[in-house]
């Protein structure tokens, strides 16, 4: 028997679904840089880019269960292309924006949706797909500690563009960043069908009854809107927070930088770890870490020696929950839904995700300040922590007599 084509083997498919999270996530993370340049280069108030990214944040949620279900049917490849195609799109429309209205229309309706094709919860249910299952969850942090190095990489590029040069030039050469995630989705053709690694046969409908009647898929639920608050309104307006209170030239951009890199850590971390113990006890104590590190973070004088630890801490605690999230939705329910059932899940970090844009933007413009924000996500951080605890980690029935 001839060996198989190393394109049909789990990890190439590993491999591309890496290099397309670190195109997706690299470029998605670096808009905070973009925030002052945009809004005081089109004399436009922070509220109106927030607003737009706040949108992109829901869009990738409310698309991600669809184009997870479409990708459950059809397999990932060919809705991974989609999505990179739409995602291009929308940042070439950011770039020639001069106005709010197609401002919204490229950098929140277009990358929105592009990145809900395209996003984490996609690639992480092809990964969930082809990984070994007593390795499922060490591949999930792999893959989210590989979609950050797009983040320490990409983040410092754009910085550079934008200082050097002017940021339409810097949207540009991500534009290009992102269609590349067409040839890299369709590679995967020839190693991923619509069967590929699923389990057992349910229909839509049963599938939805059983998650939302089981109280573990209601409390990720809840949870992970935390998480998309933390992530989002720290990636968006950190870069500004530092700079209105340390005008330590490039501070902002080393800050997100150190952040991708110690998330590399604590992803993989998180993976190995999600592999041996309890998945629950595990985000129930990121998400309690999350809320001191930012208590500690607000109540200290913003200095650059400051700065530089609370981000190398929130960085190993940033992604640390996707692996084991994740990990619980196809540990309980299995595969066959995965694409769309951690889809949903993701939908309420999208939510989490628009809020805490959205309202770091509108408080900012109000108070001048970001400090009430801060202190309710760290209100977020401590509910989350004892949301997690009574989740039922077991399989259900139908996996457990299959």
């Amino acid at each position: 028997m001839s060996p198989t084509p190393l394109w049909r083997r789990p990890a190439f498919v590993l491999l591309a679904a890496a290099l397309i999270a670190f195109s997706a996530f690299g470029i998605r993370q670096s808009m905070g840089l973009y925030m002052r340049p945009i809004s005081e280069g089109l004399g436009w108030g922070r509220e109106i880019l927030s607003f737009a990214l706040a949108t992109q944040n829901l869009l990738i949620g409310i698309a991600a269960p669809f184009f997870g279900a479409l990708a459950d049917k059809w397999g990932p490849p060919k809705i991974l292309a989609l999505g990179g195609a739409i995602f291009a799109g929308g940042i070439f429309t950011m770039s020639q924006a001069t106005t709010p209205g197609i401002m919204f229309i490229g950098s929140g309706l277009m990358a929105g949706l592009g990145l809900g094709a395209c996003g984490m919860p996609l690639i992480l249910a092809t990964v969930s797909q082809v990984a070994p299952t007593d390795k499922r969850s060490l591949w999930l942090g792999i893959t989210t500690a590989l979609a950050t190095g797009g983040q320490l990489l990409v983040v410092p590029a754009s910085q550079s563009v934008i200082a050097n040069i002017d940021w339409v030039t810097a949207l540009l050469f991500l534009s290009v960043m992102a269609a590349m995630i067409v040839p890299i989705s369709l590679s995967t053709s020839a190693a991923i069908t619509p069967e590929t690694g699923k389990d057992t046969t349910l229909n839509i409908s049963e599938a939805l009854s059983e998650a939302w009647n089981h109280n573990g898929f209601r409390l990720l639920t809840v949870g992970f809107f935390v998480c998309g608050f933390h992530v989002a309104f720290l990636a968006i307006h950190l870069p500004a927070y530092v700079h209105d209170r340390c005008s330590v030239p490039g501070l902002g951009a080393t800050a997100l930088m150190l952040i991708a890199f110690f998330n590399m850590i604590g992803a993989w971390s998180s993976g190995w770890l999600g592999g041996r113990y309890s998945k629950k006890y595990l985000l129930s104590s990121i998400y309690m870490a999350r809320a001191v590190v930012m208590t500690a973070f607000v109540i200290m004088p913003t200095t650059a020696t400051t700065v530089i630890i609370f981000a190398c801490l929130i960085g190993l605690l940033w992604l640390s929950t996707v692996p084991a999230t994740s990990g619980l939705v196809s540990q309980i329910f299995g595969l066959r839904y995965m694409g769309m059932l951690y889809g949903i899940v993701f939908l309420s970090h999208q939510l989490g995700a628009f809020v805490g844009v959205w309202l770091g933007g509108r408080v900012f413009d109000t108070t001048g300040s970001y400090d009430a924000v801060w202190w309710v996500a760290i209100a977020l951080g401590i509910a989350s922590a004892f949301i997690h605890l009574p989740i039922n980690e077991k399989p259900v029935a139908r996996l457990a007599t299959s």
